[in-house]
């Protein structure tokens, strides 16, 4: 059986908003604010240049418990012995993500619509990203936002456990709690902020408040 990590604040490094700290400074201090899983998503990067990225952050992140997470590349979370590989629906299915990564890592799965949910494969998939709930900058091409509504109906059909995606900010973290998803997973709310470990912690802390 494989072992979720902390789903409760999830950050997906963005390489142009992390531009000032840079995305292994902003994931070493979002992990100090209590982030539990961090994303390497650089869409415009090569297999060779996630792969340099991601062991830098795997020795930031040595020691912390924090997951490492690679999107959509498997080459690389294999080469990198990462935590788990995330895919999107537009990427490769979810038999050949699993069948290229391996039984043992993790594999995170973008869902959009409740069509996406029903689908899920729980002996596959361990996690989705339900995304995006609000319209964000961050990922252009994006589909319609689902809002919390919608994020409630897709969660509700989910075998796995659910992170919800997509503008969502530490103000947001009751309504995504109580919607029935395990936590948040954000871009903006950290990367380039001037105190990532702040805006995490902020995050962290949301989250907790919600749950109590």
């Amino acid at each position: 059986m494989r072992r979720l990590p902390d789903l409760s604040a999830y950050l997906v490094l963005d390489p142009d908003l992390c531009a000032g700290l840079g995305m292994v400074e902003t994931a070493r201090a979002a992990v100090a604010g209590g982030v539990g899983c961090v994303q390497l998503r650089h869409k415009t990067a090569d297999t060779a240049e996630r792969i340099e990225i991601g062991r830098a952050l795997r020795t930031a992140l040595a020691g912390t418990g924090a997951a490492l997470i690679v999107n959509d590349d498997a080459e690389a979370a294999r080469a990198l012995s990462a935590d788990g590989l995330h895919v999107g629906q537009g990427d490769m299915p979810a038999a050949e993500a699993r069948a290229a990564i391996g039984p043992e890592m993790i594999l995170g799965l973008s869902v959009e619509t409740e069509a996406h949910a029903r689908a899920v494969d729980p002996a596959l998939v361990d996690y989705v990203g339900i995304s995006p709930v609000f319209g964000t900058p961050t990922k252009p091409d994006h589909a319609p936002p689902v809002g919390l509504d919608g994020l409630r109906r897709i969660a509700r059909l989910c075998a796995v456990p659910a992170v919800g995606i997509g503008g969502l900010e530490p103000r947001h973290a009751r309504e995504v709690i109580a919607a029935g998803a395990a936590g948040l997973a954000v871009v903006s709310a950290i990367c380039g902020r001037p105190d990532p470990e702040a805006a995490a912690r902020a995050l962290v802390n949301a989250v907790g408040e919600a749950r109590a």
